[in-house]
């Protein structure tokens, strides 16, 4: 548990001491994106996932993981202006996560309305019913369900358990009842997981939203369903918890890394910017735009940094030169993508 603290205080001071922490945001939220759905039998290689235009994706795959980004975007909207978490929220941000997949059905954005079973036990008879054979059956829809989602989110802003509960340990079990709860139809790990980071952010734990969890729990798969149901069927919460505080860590770290990593590219874009001809605001803002967007085009810069078209297309023309950018070989004429190498790497891991 400790060191769990420990290394998301780190990963907080470091994001509390930079001038604009938010331009690590969408990369964190891209990756963890990849890596949750990954966990939900939804694969796309990061890369695609990077480079891909989020206006025309190449399959309802990279679709999917996208759909995530927009739910977290809207999220992380929302709250900023004051709101908080409720069941409606959740049912608005399940809705953006299935729009346009295999996922969406006619009750998406809603809670389930039906009975579900998650898995299915390896000893159970071929004849059994679903139910019977299940590994685990959460709640069944109806009233209930919608009482005690609301009362789950009520409990992770309660200012008494802010006091009492280390914010891990409240992370773990807040998380561990929303799978429990498994509300919706679809998406309840991905939103279970995006939980883990709101909790944090609103018990002031992180500045910003730039830990990604997933990637962690992604290689440990099976263990972490094990863990979750095994405090279902035999209360074993502090394996559990110590699970999910050894993943936090782990996840804070490699967060961190990632953070320092695209820090030192920036100053790197910085220097080149200062020994060149450039007007070293623009480009400077440029430069953190490509850091925070993996991809983007003119169009895009123009609306974005509020500047002209002709002034935008300059600017990527020279940080271009200035070997900060390069053109996306994937990209159409028509619509041209531009990105950050270096920025890029550090995001993929390279």
């Amino acid at each position: 548990m400790a060191d769990a603290r420990a290394a998301l205080a780190a990963l907080d001071s470091t994001a509390r001491r930079l001038p604009n922490p938010r331009i690590f945001r969408r990369p964190a939220l891209q990756a963890e994106a990849q890596s949750t759905s990954a966990l939900e039998g939804t694969y796309a290689p990061l890369i695609e996932v990077l480079t891909a235009d989020e206006e025309r994706p190449p399959n309802l795959d990279v679709r999917e993981v996208l759909n995530y980004v927009r739910m977290g975007d809207a999220a992380f909207n929302l709250i900023e202006s004051g709101q908080q978490l409720t069941v409606s929220m959740l049912e608005q941000l399940q809705a953006i996560l299935v729009r346009g997949t295999r996922s969406e059905k006619e009750n998406s954005g809603s809670l389930r309305d039906h009975q579900v079973v998650i898995g299915q036990r390896t000893t159970a008879p071929p004849t059994a019913l679903p139910v019977h054979a299940a590994r685990f059956v959460p709640s069944p829809p109806g009233l209930d369900l919608r009482a005690n989602l609301q009362d789950l989110l009520d409990w992770m802003i309660d200012a008494d358990v802010s006091q009492e509960l280390d914010p891990v340990i409240a992370a773990a079990l807040a998380h561990y009842q929303f799978e429990t709860l498994h509300p919706f139809h679809d998406g309840n790990g991905r939103i279970g997981r995006f939980i883990i980071v709101v909790h944090l952010l609103a018990r002031q734990v992180l500045l910003e939203p730039t830990l990604t969890v997933s990637p962690w729990f992604e290689a440990r798969r099976a263990e972490y369903y094990d863990q979750l149901l095994a405090v279902s069927t035999r209360g074993d919460w502090n394996s559990y918890v110590r699970f999910f505080a050894t993943g936090l860590g782990a996840s804070a770290d490699a967060t961190h890394e990632r953070m320092l990593a695209l820090v030192n590219v920036q100053e790197e874009f910085k220097e080149r910017i200062r020994r060149s001809t450039l007007r070293a605001d623009t480009a400077h803002t440029l430069a953190d735009y490509a850091i925070a967007n993996t991809t983007f085009t003119v169009r895009a810069v123009q609306r974005d940094l509020g500047i002209s078209y002709g002034r935008a297309n300059a600017l990527v023309s020279q940080l271009v030169q200035l070997e900060i950018l390069a053109p996306l070989s994937s990209s159409t004429a028509s619509a041209r993508r531009f990105y950050a190498p270096k920025a890029l790497d550090v995001v993929v891991g390279r």
